[in-house]
């Protein structure tokens, strides 16, 4: 009986351990491209140069590397128009008219001429085959003109109803929505504050755990801000469990017909890792990325019996 209440003890303690819940969700399958990227790109600001390094052994470095979140406070819509005709005139004249259209339903919105830009991308023919007996002859048949039409709002709400707009000008290419941020320069202030903040913070916690006295003024070795905009931080997966088929005689008896899988985009941000502080850190839409990376030289106040010695 001993040992079966031992066994039943152990086993629910074991089951109490798997009834937490752990939340992964399908970001499991994603490669983590775009903030992979981003990581590096913060770690390469960390590491110095031959020339940045102390020039003696009396030295040392404080630093301090924070982020920020920041929400736009503006933003540019770029949809993408495509028109092809057998003539340039053709196309020319679709796309005035779809531009037309899309214009007077943005205007319903309130986004006016002043807010618009029509950027002239490209002017390409189309080439397609003609056959004559057993022969294909490429001939040109028509053209394909390409403009972007950019859209600037402040009203973060207002995409969707950009895009029904643009879908109802026959317009279905989003390209981009880029995020802006009127004050950097406030931002970078509010980064420097905390990044001295963290620093004399690490000097009072180098002093009193390790005996040693750091002396003014401090040298700036590195200031290097960065900034990581929506645009570069999405990354994307496709999740799916799927039968292969391997046998040789089984691919050439079968037409193999494989279902569309879905391919998810997210905003994959910068968390705290590798970070002093993060201000603003809970983020729940996509928002501006703000880091500072800072780099100070102390010097190291020598004892009285080593300076007598040398």
């Amino acid at each position: 009986m001993t040992n079966k209440i031992i066994v039943s003890l152990i086993v629910l303690l074991a089951g109490s351990g798997l009834c937490h819940g752990q939340v992964g969700g399908n970001i499991g399958y994603s490669a983590v491209v775009a903030k992979a990227k981003a990581e590096q790109r913060e770690r390469a600001k960390r590491v110095l140069t031959q020339e940045e390094l102390p020039p003696t052994g009396t030295s040392t470095f404080v630093e301090a590397n924070v982020l920020m979140n920041v929400k736009a406070d503006e933003w540019v819509a770029v949809f993408g128009i495509t028109q092809e005709g057998e003539t340039l005139a053709e196309c020319g004249e679709k796309m005035d008219a779809t531009v037309k259209t899309f214009s007077a339903e943005l205007k319903k919105l309130g986004i006016g001429d002043g807010q618009l830009f029509l950027d002239f991308v490209s002017q390409t023919k189309i080439y397609g085959f003609e056959q004559q007996d057993n022969t294909l002859q490429e001939k040109l048949v028509g053209f394909v003109l390409n403009k972007n039409l950019s859209i600037h709002y402040t009203d973060q709400a207002l995409l969707d109803k950009l895009t029904l707009a643009a879908a109802r000008s026959q317009v279905f290419d989003l390209i981009k929505v880029d995020y802006i941020v009127e004050d950097i320069n406030a931002v970078q202030d509010v980064l420097m504050q905390e990044a001295a903040r963290i620093i004399k913070q690490k000097v009072a916690r180098y002093e009193k755990l390790l005996g040693i006295k750091l002396e003014p003024p401090a040298q700036v070795y590195a200031e290097r801000p960065a900034i990581h905009y929506p645009t570069q931080m999405y990354d994307s997966y496709t999740a799916y469990e799927s039968e292969q088929i391997l046998s040789q005689a089984q691919r050439q008896r079968y037409t193999v017909l494989s279902a569309r899988k879905t391919r998810t985009f997210f905003f994959n941000a910068l968390d705290g890792d590798g970070f002093d502080a993060v201000i603003n850190p809970v983020i729940i839409e996509p928002v501006v990325q703000f880091t500072l990376y800072l780099k100070l030289k102390y010097e190291v106040e020598q004892s009285k019996a080593k300076q007598t010695d040398s």
